[in-house]
């Protein structure tokens, strides 16, 4: 016999005014009622949404739980009888396997943590030379065009290979579509442009190989279409991710002062802060999947076809596995967070994201050591809850000269 389900009706799509850092209200209400709830998708598709930390885990490493994108349904829009198609080639975010691994497994020897540690000198060179430009530029700045975006997409660009001239407009076209508030006419122009960017990138890699991912993997079996798609994968993945984590764990450290004291007074506690961060803020906010057969979850039938959406921002709040889940507390040891993911989908480029935090903040801080808001805090404007991942769309910030 199952539990009592709980249903919820409408995926909650506003926070707590004074709360940007917290979940919306509804979410959290709905995992201290039940792990797992009932949620009908628009258009009347019955589904599930699955709040608590076990149960989400459980799903990410569950191959009964599919991730192939034409099987997926919008969230909050009904797109009536349109058919969704498979995931272009490359894209094996959206795939399950067998293609899944074979554009991952290429992948797999590019981000390792020796490969990502290596690169701590140049993280290190891109942070100081944009802490430079903003000690110019200052004493007020936007943190997030003046340092979260521009260090995380150096990195992933020199990674792939994007030559230096095109990285600007490379960035537009990515915030486009990243955004949640473009519009669907210049969300497909900015798409295309995009992949026809990509497609030039592969063929000159493909004619003048560099020292880069990309030019490696041309060594493979991949064809360029194969090619374009992984890299769609990860310059947006390698560049929203970070940018946000970067800018939206500023404002955290700035509204939890004794945190940023005791990470100034402690240098060594920089990797839990960033841990810590990474579970309070869980800016990648909600994944779905889809099973393909029954499966028996948290007391409930989960039946063949039914999609499900799982809150990654709840179970990483779950008190049942962290304790005061709600404080910002950088001693906390928060390893086995869901900010990245689990199961073979877990993000490839967590080793590059971590190293960038680990040597932005504390250079930030000890740069400025006075930095603090430039607007009061509730005037920072917050991306909306329907964009893919979470943050702030700009930082204003000053400090003592």
């Amino acid at each position: 016999m199952g539990e009592s389900l709980h249903t919820v009706t409408t995926l909650p799509t506003q926070r707590q005014p004074g709360c940007p850092f917290d979940p919306p209200a509804e979410l959290t209400d709905a995992r201290r009622h039940s792990p797992i709830s009932s949620y009908t998708f628009p258009g009347g598709k019955p589904g599930w949404l699955v709040t608590g930390y076990d149960l989400v885990r459980s799903v990410l490493a569950d191959s009964r739980f599919s991730s192939r994108r034409e099987l997926m349904l919008h969230p909050t829009i009904d797109y009536g009888d349109i058919e969704v198609p498979p995931a272009p080639p490359g894209e094996f975010l959206l795939m399950d396997e067998p293609r899944h691994s074979r554009y991952r497994k290429p992948l797999m020897g590019k981000f390792t943590v020796r490969r990502m540690r290596m690169l701590t000198e140049r993280v290190e060179q891109v942070t100081a030379e944009h802490l430079d430009a903003m000690e110019k530029a200052g004493p007020s700045v936007d943190l997030v065009t003046a340092f979260a975006k521009p260090i995380p997409a150096i990195m992933i660009c020199e990674l792939l290979g994007v030559p230096y001239a095109d990285r600007g407009s490379f960035q537009n076209h990515v915030d486009s579509f990243m955004d949640g508030e473009t519009s669907d006419e210049d969300l497909m122009a900015a798409y295309t442009a995009t992949q026809e960017y990509l497609a030039e990138l592969v063929a000159a890699k493909r004619a003048n190989p560099t020292d880069d991912v990309l030019s490696d993997l041309t060594d493979s079996d991949l064809d360029d279409e194969e090619l374009k798609g992984i890299a769609l994968i990860l310059l947006a993945a390698g560049l929203d991710t970070t940018t946000n984590m970067l800018a939206l764990g500023t404002f955290a450290l700035l509204r939890h002062p004794e945190q940023l004291a005791a990470l100034r007074a402690d240098p060594a506690l920089v990797d839990g802060a960033v841990e810590e961060l990474l579970r309070y803020l869980s800016v990648a906010k909600t994944f779905q999947r889809t099973a393909l057969e029954d499966v028996e979850l948290g007391g409930h039938t989960i039946k063949a076809g039914s999609p499900l959406i799982l809150s990654f921002h709840t179970a990483n709040r779950d008190p049942e596995r962290f304790p005061d889940p709600d404080v910002l507390d950088i001693r906390r040891k928060a390893t086995g967070h869901l900010a990245f993911g689990h199961g073979i989908h877990q993000c490839l480029g967590q080793q590059l994201a971590r190293v960038e935090m680990r040597v932005a903040f504390p250079a930030l801080f000890d740069r400025f050591p006075t930095l603090r808001l430039a607007v009061p805090a509730d005037q920072v404007p917050l991306r909306p809850e329907i964009a893919d991942i979470y943050g702030v769309k700009s930082l204003p910030v000053t400090w003592d000269v």
